[in-house]
C-alpha cells in the first residue's frame, strides 16, 4: 500500500485488501478528528467565528421576506452596520430588504405594554412601578436591510475549505461513476446557479427506478473543488435520502464531508480543508466522525470502487 498525505493511495487487490482500507480509513479519520480540533483553536476560524457572531439570526419570518425579497442572500446587515462593523458601502441605487425590527421599551410585567399604552388599558397591574419595569419587545417596526452582495468594501474573512490538487481526470471519472451509485449528476455554469451560496445539492427523485437521486454541482474554475464537492453530494446521496425521521443538518454534513475528505485522501487531493469545514459545525463534536466511521467507512469505499471501476474501462 503506498501511502502520503496529498498523494494517491493504492490497494492490492488480494484478500487483505478490505482490511487495508478499513485500517487506512480508521487512521484518516482519526486525523481528521485531531485536525478538526486544531481548527477550532486557530487564529483563522477565530476571526471567522467573531465575524459570524455579529450578524443576527433572524426568525422564521423574517427568514421568509428576506427569501421573498432577495432568494440568493447570505447574509444581511442594516445600512450603517455595513458601514461601521465590517467597513462596506452599500452601492448605489441597491433596493433595500424590508423585514421586522422589534421595538424594545418597559413593559408591564402583566399586559406586556410599554409606559404609555399601558395607561391606556384596563390593565389594574401595579405591583411597581414602571421605571421598574423590565424591557422587551413591545411592538415591531419595518427596518430596511442589503445583502452583502449588494455592498462593496473590505472582505470579510472566509474559510478555505475547497480541496486542492490535481483532479482533471479525477472530476470526469467521479461524474462517470453516477450510474454506478443511482445518482442523476448535473454540473450547472455559474450564471445559471439557483442554490445561492451552495456549491451542491442533492435531492430525491420521483422516478427511483432510473435514479435514487439527483445530485447538482457549481461549475468552478477548480477541479478538485468540484470533484469533492461532487463527492459530498454523493455520500448525501447515499445515506440521506432515504432518512424519514430528518436527523439534524449538522449530523448529515459531518458523515458527507467525512467521506469527501476519505475519498479525496484516497485520490491524492489536499483535503485540509475539512477540517475547517466540519469545525464550522460547531454543535458537533469532532468525536462524532468517530462514533459514524462505520458508515462513513463503507459509504467511502462504496464511491472509491465505483470511481475506480469507471478508471478501468
Amino acid at each position: 500500500m503506498a501511502s502520503d498525505a496529498n498523494s494517491r493511495v493504492s490497494f492490492e487487490t488480494s484478500d487483505t485488501r478490505k482490511d487495508e482500507m478499513h485500517s487506512t480509513i480508521e487512521q484518516w479519520a482519526e486525523e481528521l478528528v485531531e485536525n478538526v480540533e486544531a481548527a477550532k483553536a486557530s487564529d483563522q476560524f477565530q476571526q471567522w467565528l467573531d465575524v459570524q457572531s455579529r450578524f443576527h439570526d433572524y426568525s422564521h419570518r423574517n427568514t421568509l421576506l428576506i427569501a421573498r425579497q432577495c432568494p440568493d442572500a447570505t447574509k444581511v446587515a442594516g445600512y450603517r452596520t455595513w458601514q461601521e462593523e465590517f467597513d462596506r458601502q452599500v452601492n448605489e441605487g441597491e433596493q433595500a430588504i424590508w423585514i421586522w425590527a422589534p421595538i424594545i421599551a418597559k413593559q408591564c410585567p402583566d399586559c406586556g405594554n410599554s409606559p404609555n399604552y399601558h395607561e391606556n388599558t384596563d390593565c389594574e397591574y401595579d405591583e411597581t412601578p414602571p421605571e421598574e419595569w423590565s424591557k422587551g419587545a413591545v411592538s415591531f417596526r419595518p427596518v430596511p436591510v442589503f445583502d452583502i452582495s449588494q455592498t462593496e468594501g473590505e472582505p470579510l474573512p472566509e474559510l478555505e475549505t475547497a480541496a486542492r490538487g490535481d483532479a482533471a481526470d479525477l472530476l470526469p471519472r467521479a461524474a462517470a461513476a453516477a450510474d454506478r451509485l443511482g445518482v442523476r449528476v448535473t454540473i450547472v455554469d455559474s450564471e445559471d446557479w439557483e442554490h445561492g451560496n451552495a456549491k451542491g445539492v442533492c435531492q430525491s427523485t420521483n422516478d427511483p427506478e432510473e435514479y435514487d437521486a439527483a445530485v447538482a454541482i457549481k461549475a468552478r474554475e477548480s477541479p478538485a473543488a468540484m470533484a469533492a464537492v461532487l463527492i459530498h453530494e454523493y455520500a448525501h446521496a447515499l445515506l440521506h435520502t432515504d432518512v424519514t425521521d430528518t436527523p439534524e443538518r449538522e449530523k448529515r454534513e459531518v458523515e458527507a464531508e467525512s467521506v469527501a475528505y476519505v475519498v479525496g485522501r484516497h485520490f491524492g487531493l489536499d483535503m485540509s480543508g475539512s477540517a475547517l469545514y466540519l469545525a464550522a459545525w460547531q454543535s458537533e463534536e469532532p468525536e462524532t466522525i468517530l462514533e459514524r466511521l462505520g458508515r462513513i467507512s463503507r459509504t467511502a469505499t462504496e464511491v472509491i470502487d465505483a470511481i475506480e471501476e469507471c478508471e478501468a474501462e
